[in-house]
């Protein structure tokens, strides 16, 4: 699998390799699912995906209720057709919570019930996140100080646990890890700070000039859904609130992702079983044909 920042190339090195190796890719992007949200989530093109099949991109409504208890579920279902097809498989994304997922599993969490999701959105739409973290804080202060505070979605899934077991959310999260029974070869792409800071602004800029404030427009009506509280989309919702200017939104898009950029590598240099490649190193090493640690990536 390949794993990495937002903007570092994991798209393009994946169907690298995914050619290499003869195989299809499965998306580990938890805002690619949804099929309306394109732009703002950097979907590989029309193109990339006519050169590699591609799984568990725009599979999904922006309207639909989609959690990662379900694609981990969803994942392993698809992996045994894969498998009696294809030797390898590539997986890429920065979703790490998505990504361990299918590594090494997570605990069973209760489904949300449509009612208190309700509610709780209420609550961050009326009184703001503060609330939100209060509330948490009260029902699990153990979760309190791990989870990101800036994060609604984080806080809200903890939440609905809360409220609908009378249990902290944090007793849900024993992080057992599960057996599986196939090899996991992890690549993480780095670049230097300057220049992943550079290929942001570049991203955000293209993005912009491809439509990316027609999409927002037309994805009003749900900004509501949990998918859309995501950076470039809320920031240009805030623009056509009459909140911020549009290059004010278009700095904060940029601001935001390098933010986000640097939790993504936070979260991931913790994995231990990550071997970390600059893209140029990894070009090379799948045009030689080259090991990574004890693992062959061609076998």
């Amino acid at each position: 699998m390949i794993v990495g920042p937002t903007a570092v190339g994991k798209t393009s090195l994946g169907i690298r390799l995914a050619l290499q190796l003869g195989c299809p890719i499965i998306s580990a992007d938890s805002r690619q699912f949804y099929r309306e949200m394109k732009i703002g989530t950097a979907v590989p093109t029309n193109a990339e995906l006519a050169q590699v099949r591609h799984y568990f991109i725009g599979n999904k409504s922006a309207t639909e209720s989609y959690n990662i208890s379900q694609y981990e579920n969803d994942v392993l279902e698809l992996l045994p057709e894969l498998f009696s097809t294809y030797s390898d498989l590539v997986m890429v994304g920065g979703s790490g919570l998505y990504v361990d997922a299918v590594c090494n599993g997570i605990d069973d969490m209760p489904d949300t019930d449509p009612v208190v999701r309700e509610q709780l959105n209420e609550l961050l739409k009326n009184e703001g996140i503060t609330l939100l973290q209060q509330r948490l804080l009260e029902l699990d202060p153990l979760y309190y100080k791990e989870v990101d505070l800036k994060n609604p979605v984080r806080l809200l899934r903890a939440l609905e646990v809360c409220i609908q077991t009378g249990k902290p959310y944090s007793q849900f999260r024993m992080k057992v890890k599960k057996e599986r029974d196939f090899n996991i070869v992890k690549i993480g792409l780095v670049l230097e700070k300057s220049e992943l800071s550079n290929r942001i602004e570049n991203r955000v800029d293209n993005m912009m000039k491809e439509g990316l404030l027609d999409e927002v427009r037309s994805l009003c009506p749900f900004r509501h859904f949990n998918a859309l509280n995501t950076v470039g989309y809320k920031e240009l919702f805030g623009f056509l609130d009459g909140v911020i200017t549009l290059d004010q939104a278009i700095q904060c898009i940029k601001t935001n992702s390098r933010q986000y950029a640097k939790r993504q590598l936070t979260w991931f240099r913790k994995d231990t079983d990550i071997h970390w490649f600059t893209p140029d190193a990894l070009i090379n090493l799948i045009e030689n044909q080259g090991n990574i640690g004890q693992y062959s990536l061609f076998r």
